[in-house]
């Protein structure tokens, strides 16, 4: 009997070592939200048929990101360009000229400079003449 019972916990033991690596090593695998590497959701606006212009206020903390891009959903748009104001009141202006279908996605725009990105707003102005199916939501993604 006393033998059974030290095989029982040798099995126990060799599961719960199984399972604990298991996990260790899920983790290692899937990138933390924010990491470096990773998209994040910067904000998001929605661009009205007849409107040109849409800012987004990037809540603080302000996060250094190094890339850029922004999904459009609900209705295609025709992306001309950004200003990106950093923290420090730099603006950093970005020729887009993209038309960007439903669903579809912008390009990864590369933000200038080496140091300290952190985002303080995004203005874009785009063109929606021509679309009749309304208004088309744009959210914006930065990488670090």
């Amino acid at each position: 009997m006393r033998h059974s019972g030290i095989v029982r916990a040798a099995m126990v033991a060799a599961m719960l070592g199984w399972a604990g690596q298991a996990s260790a090593q899920a983790q290692v695998s899937q990138p933390r939200a924010g990491a470096a590497g990773s998209w994040r959701v910067i904000g998001q606006t929605h661009a009205d048929h007849g409107a040109d212009h849409d800012a987004i206020v990037v809540k603080g903390p302000y996060d250094s990101f190094r890339k850029l891009k922004f999904k459009v959903t609900g209705a295609p748009l025709n992306m001309q360009r950004m200003v990106v104001t950093y923290e420090n009141g730099q603006p950093d202006k970005i020729d887009v000229r993209q038309n960007i279908p439903e669903g579809g996605e912008s390009r990864v725009i590369d933000l200038k400079g080496a140091g300290s990105r952190h985002i303080r707003r995004i203005e874009f102005w785009y063109d929606t003449k021509g679309i009749l199916k309304g208004k088309a939501d744009v959210t914006v993604f930065g990488m670090k």
